[in-house]
């Protein structure tokens, strides 16, 4: 039988019999194939699906404290490596003590009550849950507010109808009378200041917060104890185990060497950096005021020590640390002392075993000092250190550019920051406890005529009302007559004229400074990041002048501004026409603007918008198909933006249709245009 032809073999039987070309086989044979592959993907996806609602149930049937077991190892584990590794580069060859460390994590990882579990899981879901609009602070002294812990506890209905979801509590731990540096001298970590309240109280506080949709943030001073801690009161015993938990030296050698190279913190107030002890007859290191020991994180009981003591805390509820003079946390002869390596080394560790710990917790890095020195307390996107730092820097420049209407500085610096990444997060304030330092950026502002000296005398006769056009009123803080280096103290309020203003009865000069005061405010809610007032500020708290008569206070101006929350003005906040009324309602709806338009998160882009005019600011914010241009006059003149924006605008506000186009703005008055795409 002969073969059959070159068609024939290339070809196949149809059912039929019937020949079929290799093609229409080829395709057959496919598509069987693909329906084979279709079978077999199915079974697979409904093999995997089974196996995950198989998982799904198992961790469902898990109890919430044996599913935090299980993520608290897979975070030990995840971090466990360069931990170890960073331990080892401070503290060599201190294996137990790492082992010690590591006991440490776990006793208060597998301690932490259901209501902080359940947040932990919450914020694990949702890490990025504080970059949003969402969060505006408050920062409190407990006894000037309530008394009490317990007194706060029962006013958090005022807190959160002023619009406050976190709550920043100043220092509440034990500290002695007349030498606490307002708590800042802390002689036991574990004990509430007696008239503040308990631990429990403090606990107590926080589930309470938690409930309202609160946060909580708590000073951590980490840089020194108070002379009347027990570690100070054993190394002044004569306890080698103890002085090595301070710098402590047999005479003046060492220490004169320290002098030569380490700037004083408040050379008028509490010049030097040691303080000789005579019932010792030794020398110790005292970086901010004689009473406060430097801590020497170089000994791995120190760190292990006051880690412990953060985790402790962590475990009463507490949601953000303010990590006090962080920068100074590191001593090395022949250096400044100040934002040594070994610092970023701490901070990390410390960031690692909150996170560890308590995922969810946040790191507040107070670095007062210039951009360049702030930003890497940030650290890296692969090794992160602070989640969230004070903007120290637009916060004195905004004073800068109220007193000399000109807004250039505040322009270039705003202009940094924008070109940041996103997931920087910086705490924005106008006033906190703490004093105005003038640390401008002077080597810019030179090419204005402006100098450091003559500026800074300028700055503190504006706010002290001593210059043109002022209406402010503030005190000077630590004067260095020969440095011609003074701060600067106020409330807010003070600040922009409303207590002038009512002292004189001038309800023109109220007017204009209670429209300053909400302009300031809506600056500070504009920026990307967290905003915090000081509390009384939404108010209008003025300037409290009783610190003079108070032995105790009267050596710190700073006090002018640390008076008693005033519950007489808070009760006028519902009566209409009053300063405090028309001052709080107006910071009430800018905190309900920011929180309503998206394009106030800090996910948003940002740019400088250049208005042709040196007393007005603008900058544009866009996120998600919503764009908003915000625009402030710094000038005590009505004042045009010389704008020419395409789109059709509308007044945030009053919702009224406005073209971006030549704005008059009036003094020291603002304007937010929003546009939807």
């Amino acid at each position: 039988m002969k073969s059959g032809s070159a068609s024939e073999k290339s070809a196949g039987k149809g059912k039929d019999g019937s020949v079929m070309p290799k093609t229409e086989t080829v395709r057959s044979k496919k598509k069987t194939l693909s329906k084979t592959l279709e079978k077999t993907v199915k079974k697979t996806r409904q093999k995997i699906d089974k196996t995950e609602e198989k998982r799904t149930a198992e961790k469902d049937s898990l109890s919430l404290k044996e599913r935090a077991e299980i993520s608290y190892r897979n975070r030990l584990k995840k971090h466990y490596d360069e931990m170890k590794w960073l331990y080892h580069e401070l503290y060599h060859g201190a294996d137990e003590a790492f082992q010690y460390l590591l006991g440490l994590l776990e006793k208060y990882a597998l301690s932490r009550e259901e209501d902080l579990l359940i947040l932990d899981e919450e914020r694990m879901a949702k890490p990025n849950w504080y970059k949003n609009n969402e969060q505006i602070g408050t920062l409190l002294y407990v006894d000037h507010f309530a008394t009490n812990l317990q007194g706060v506890e029962k006013n958090l209905s005022y807190l959160k109808e002023s619009g406050f979801n976190y709550l920043q509590i100043m220092p509440i731990l034990e500290s002695p009378k007349g030498k606490s540096d307002g708590g800042y001298a802390v002689s036991d970590y574990r004990k509430v200041q007696p008239e503040l309240g308990s631990m429990e109280d403090l606990r107590s506080l926080s589930k309470a917060c938690h409930k309202d949709g609160m946060i909580i943030g708590l000073d951590f001073v980490m840089n020194h104890t108070s002379e009347e801690h027990e570690w100070a009161r054993r190394a002044r015993g004569g306890e080698k185990e103890f002085q090595d938990r301070f710098f402590v030296f047999d005479d003046w050698g060492i220490p004169n060497e320290f002098e030569k190279t380490v700037p004083q913190v408040f050379p008028e107030s509490a010049p030097g950096n040691f303080t000789y002890y005579e019932d010792m007859h030794k020398v110790v290191m005292t970086t901010f005021y004689p009473y406060q020991w430097d801590l020497n994180y170089a000994n791995f009981m120190v760190f292990n020590d006051m880690l412990e003591t953060a985790l402790y805390f962590c475990n009463q509820g507490t949601d953000v640390f303010r990590l006090d003079a962080v920068p100074y946390i590191w001593k090395r002869l022949g250096t400044n002392c100040r934002n040594l390596p070994e610092v970023h080394t701490l901070v990390r560790l410390f960031r690692m075993a909150i996170e560890i710990v308590a995922p969810g917790v946040l790191l507040l890095g107070e670095v007062v000092m210039e951009p360049t020195k702030v930003m890497p307390y940030f650290g890296t996107d692969e090794k992160p250190e602070c989640h969230l730092l004070y903007n120290v820097t637009t916060m004195a420049t905004t004073w800068h550019t109220l007193a000399t209407q000109d807004t250039r500085l505040l322009q270039h610096q705003l202009g940094q920051i924008f070109t940041l990444p996103k997931d920087k997060i910086f705490l924005n304030y106008l006033r906190c406890h703490d004093d105005i330092g003038w640390g401008l950026d002077y080597e810019f502002l030179a090419q204005f005529d402006m100098a450091e000296v003559p500026h800074k005398a300028f700055l503190n006769a504006y706010f002290r009302g001593f210059a043109d056009f002022s209406e402010a009123r503030g005190e000077l803080y630590n004067d260095d007559p020969l440095k011609g280096d003074a701060r600067l103290c106020g409330t807010t309020a003070s600040l922009c004229g409303i207590e002038a203003g009512v002292k004189e009865g001038n309800q023109e000069k109220i007017d204009a400074a209670i429209r300053l005061d909400l302009m300031l405010h809506a600056f500070l809610l504009s920026q990307s990041g967290i905003p915090v007032l000081y509390s009384g500020d939404e108010i209008a708290m003025e300037n409290d002048y009783s610190y003079h008569d108070d032995p105790l206070k009267r050596h710190d101006s700073r006090y002018l501004h640390r008076g008693n929350f005033p519950w007489d003005k808070a009760a006028k906040r519902k009566k209409k026409g009053t300063v405090e009324e028309k001052l709080y309602s107006g910071i009430l709806r800018l905190e309900a603007m920011r929180r309503k338009n998206k394009a106030f998160s800090a996910m948003a882009d940002t740019w400088i918008i250049d208005t042709k005019n040196i007393h007005v600011l603008a900058f544009g914010r866009y996120y998600e198909g919503e764009k908003i241009l915000c625009f402030y006059n710094f000038s005590v003149s009505d004042e045009i933006a010389y704008v020419s924006e395409v789109e059709d605008y509308v007044n945030v506000f009053t919702n009224e249709g406005m073209k971006a186009r030549d704005l008059r703005i009036p003094s020291h008055d603002f304007l937010w245009l929003k546009t939807s795409f």
